[in-house]
């Protein structure tokens, strides 16, 4: 079975862990385009929309800290950070956009940016897989379009089970174009109800042991968040009073964070990645304290443009963000044997903390690297555009 020290594959990109519209996949939102009527000539020699710089750098952040709660399996760092929670919500913001467009088009466009880099790192996964004894039968389809758990063996586990997260987003993006109309019909309502799934779920009915249930649950989890993205989008949030806001945000915490501490001798622990209504309180208010902040204060972290190798960082982060969530546990798988080698070179056993969880995540950084590089075109050829290296 392939290990990675201590790295977990819970769904932080974790238990409950790019994300992503095809904006999200090739970065952060974008400003609005020239106002109808412009004359064509200036719009013409106008520059490119200006990216929402506040949008990358969030995104660029939750995937920092998937990798590193897959290294260390840390259970505050959700607390910290809810990283998934913040890429459905920028992604429900982007989807929202988008569907300005008719929404036919905008679903095929997102299943054809994520599709195929998900099929050229699945035909390593699934050959890995096969080489190790696995036999899938009809279930491989899941392989093809991972709209439920694609069938796996225990050996390749820890690469595959992050795929809940790409199944998860699929779904919102096939349910986006019902969810935004009835979200549209009564925004308040309709947004605080999206809370209501997830507590029917845990202390109602728990939904069928398959792999609908498993789509039930994640959904549930994560719909307040996206909806949340629809919210931003369409100025709702901005509309609402700052005390509001601020109070039903901090209650939500409050609720997520008492019910995980109060509930670990369910779970094992007080991880939100382990606690699917924890993480979904916790996540919504910290969401919404995020998107709120951004639209009131018109936050756009403009700035960071100044930071010339910060802001490349964040850049490539968001270019290649299916790249980096898809393959970051194979970085972590293949870090350990890298390592095991370094312990025969007698300067690096002297001079290298090799027993080291940091060092490792820094070599698998290096490896994430590589395979940014070696994997990352498939990126750009999913988007119809001229394959590069970096974008």
């Amino acid at each position: 079975m392939l290990t990675a020290g201590t790295a977990v594959g819970n769904r932080s990109a974790g238990r409950w862990g790019s994300p992503r519209s095809s904006e999200a996949e090739s970065g952060g939102g974008w400003a609005q385009p020239a106002a109808p009527g412009a004359d064509a000539t200036e719009v013409s020699r106008s520059k490119p929309p200006a990216r929402d710089r506040y949008f990358d750098t969030l995104r660029a952040l939750a995937l920092i800290r998937v990798v590193t709660y897959h290294t260390f399996g840390w259970a505050w760092a959700g607390m910290v950070f809810p990283s998934m929670g913040i890429m459905f919500g920028l992604a429900g913001t982007l989807m929202a956009k988008s569907l300005e467009r008719p929404a036919p088009k905008v679903v095929r466009s997102r299943f054809r940016r994520l599709l195929p880099p998900f099929w050229f790192w699945g035909a390593f996964v699934v050959l890995g897989m096969l080489i190790h004894d696995w036999m899938p039968g009809w279930q491989i389809v899941y392989w093809i379009v991972p709209l439920g758990d694609p069938p796996g063996n225990a050996w390749g586990e820890q690469a595959w089970e992050i795929l809940w997260y790409l199944r998860t987003y699929l779904w919102f993006v096939l349910l986006s174009p019902l969810l935004l109309r009835v979200f549209r019909l009564a925004p308040l309502p309709v947004l605080a109800l999206s809370l209501t799934p997830i507590l029917v779920l845990n202390f109602v009915w728990s939904g069928p042991d398959n792999r609908f249930g498993t789509v039930l649950w994640d959904l549930s989890t994560y719909l307040f968040c996206w909806m949340l993205g629809f919210a931003h989008r369409d100025g709702v949030l901005e509309r609402m009073k700052p005390a509001a806001v601020v109070t039903l945000s901090l209650a939500a915490i409050g609720f997520g964070g008492w019910y995980a501490f109060t509930h670990q001798a369910d779970f094992g622990t007080y991880d939100l990645d382990e606690n699917p209504l924890a993480q979904a309180y916790w996540s919504a208010g910290c969401v919404m304290l995020l998107m709120w902040a951004k639209a009131f204060f018109r936050i756009d972290f403009a700035r960071l443009t100044r930071f010339r190798r910060t802001n490349r960082l964040v850049t490539v982060f968001n270019a290649r963000a299916v790249t980096i969530y898809l393959w970051h546990q194979i970085a972590l798988i293949l870090a350990v044997p890298l390592i095991d080698q370094f312990w025969n070179v007698p300067a690096f056993e002297k001079y290298l903390p090799l027993e080291s969880q940091w060092f490792m995540f820094g070599v698998a950084w290096v490896l994430i690297a590589v395979f940014v590089l070696l994997c990352g075109w498939v990126e750009d050829v999913a988007a119809k555009k001229k394959p590069r290296l970096l974008p």
